[in-house]
């Protein structure tokens, strides 16, 4: 599974909302607040096995954010 499928399964596990598109934004397209961020961030730290600090979260606002955040921390899937 790609990494945009994981973030795309991990944010309607955590919210049941669904993203669009690579520039779907976590809070103004979505409407999440910090408790479903930090859900999100728990099912992606399970699934691959990482830790993501809390000072990065305020870096990834769109999914295409995410997608690059992951492929920098040697992610490729």
């Amino acid at each position: 599974m790609s990494i945009y499928e994981n973030i795309k399964t991990a944010v309607f596990e955590a919210t049941g909302k669904k993203i669009r598109t690579l520039d779907t934004d976590f809070i103004k397209d979505l409407g999440l607040n910090s408790l479903d961020i930090v859900n999100i961030v728990v099912i992606i730290e399970k699934k691959y096995k990482i830790k993501i600090p809390n000072r990065d979260l305020w870096d990834l606002h769109t999914v295409r954010d995410a997608i690059g955040y992951l492929r920098r921390r040697g992610i490729a899937r």
